[in-house]
């Protein structure tokens, strides 16, 4: 993951024994079991609403007796098609018990979004559905989001819960294009994802860059949308992940913790950009947004030398790393 410029990641595990081996690399993670009590199109594939309750705490319980520094539980319904109104109830609680994060899937396509309401004909939406359940939190990250409407994304400010925008999942599936203008004018926490295997590259690079086609793509649909800056892109990418996951206050916003959080990239001509120079990212404000652009866009993990996750050098990675 340091390799497509991740230091901090969201992981799913099909079950509560999900191996936290992310902590022996040194990267931050929210580790997640996936609960999900109902599932009609593989109907193996689920358990009852208190299998998935007690395997969470278990698993819950379990990580947080490690007390890895970078690595914490997150609860993780599947999304609402996939669980009962008592299971999301039941996670809820376990979360609000806890004060843990909460990720999940949101309005990911059209037929989700219908289906959902033929399945919660009570809720005024699918965001309030989250909501009723005590899901939607200022520790809750949703990814997707591509038809909430302004009433759900005002749902979203209030809360404090962010969105993932996921782009090249969003493509490759035929879900839809989320307008990223429309949430960030709601003031809606927001940052880029992937959603692997939905989307088929695992990089952020490749994040920035979709997230980028795909305003390019609202803009020629409607020549009246104002099409994503590349600064604003790469904000998303950066403080805005972090301020999805609250991360911001402990790593991003400390200065004495920022310099000890960066990735070291070399630009040359020998790997593929030009001019040559060597780049530390922790050095971004004192270089020109063309330069930035220029790694954004033509680089790729050849041009990784080093990466640092709280002062810890994870790229090259040995087993000395302390």
């Amino acid at each position: 993951m340091y390799l497509v410029h991740i230091t901090s990641s969201c992981y799913h595990g099909q079950d509560g024994k999900c191996k936290v081996l992310k902590y022996d690399f040194g990267q931050r993670a929210l580790v997640g079991k996936v609960c999900m009590d109902r599932n009609n199109s593989v109907k193996h594939y689920k358990e009852t609403s208190q299998e998935s309750q007690e395997e969470t705490c278990r698993f819950i319980a379990e990580l947080l007796n490690k007390k890895y520094p970078r690595v914490k539980p997150v609860v993780t319904p599947r999304f609402a098609p996939s669980c009962t109104g008592a299971l999301l109830g039941q996670l809820g609680a376990i979360a609000k018990n806890n004060n843990l994060h909460i990720q999940s899937h949101i309005s990911e396509n059209v037929e989700e979004v219908k289906l959902v309401k033929d399945m919660f004909p009570e809720s005024e939406s699918y965001t309030h559905i989250y909501h009723k359940y005590n899901l939607l939190t200022d520790k809750t990250v949703m990814a997707h989001g591509c038809y909430l409407s302004d009433e759900e994304l005002n749902l979203f400010r209030e809360t404090g819960a962010s969105l993932s925008h996921c782009p090249n999942s969003n493509i490759s599936l035929c879900s839809g294009i989320l307008n990223v203008r429309n949430v960030l004018k709601h003031k809606v926490k927001l940052g880029l994802g992937t959603d692997v295997a939905g989307g088929y590259s695992a990089s952020m690079l490749d994040a920035v860059r979709r997230a980028l086609d795909s305003s390019k793509v609202l803009t020629i649909q409607d020549p009246e949308h104002e099409t994503l800056t590349f600064e604003e892109v790469f904000r998303l990418a950066t403080l805005g992940g972090s301020q999805g996951i609250t991360l911001t206050t402990q790593y991003i916003n400390n200065p004495a913790v920022t310099q000890k959080q960066r990735h070291c990239v070399e630009l040359t001509t020998k790997k593929l950009v030009s001019p040559c120079l060597s780049l530390s990212l922790s050095q971004v404000s004192c270089l020109s947004w063309s330069v930035i652009a220029n790694f954004k866009i033509v680089c790729d993990d050849r041009n990784i030398v080093e990466v640092f996750v709280a002062g810890r050098k994870v790229v090259p990675f040995t087993d000395k790393n302390e």
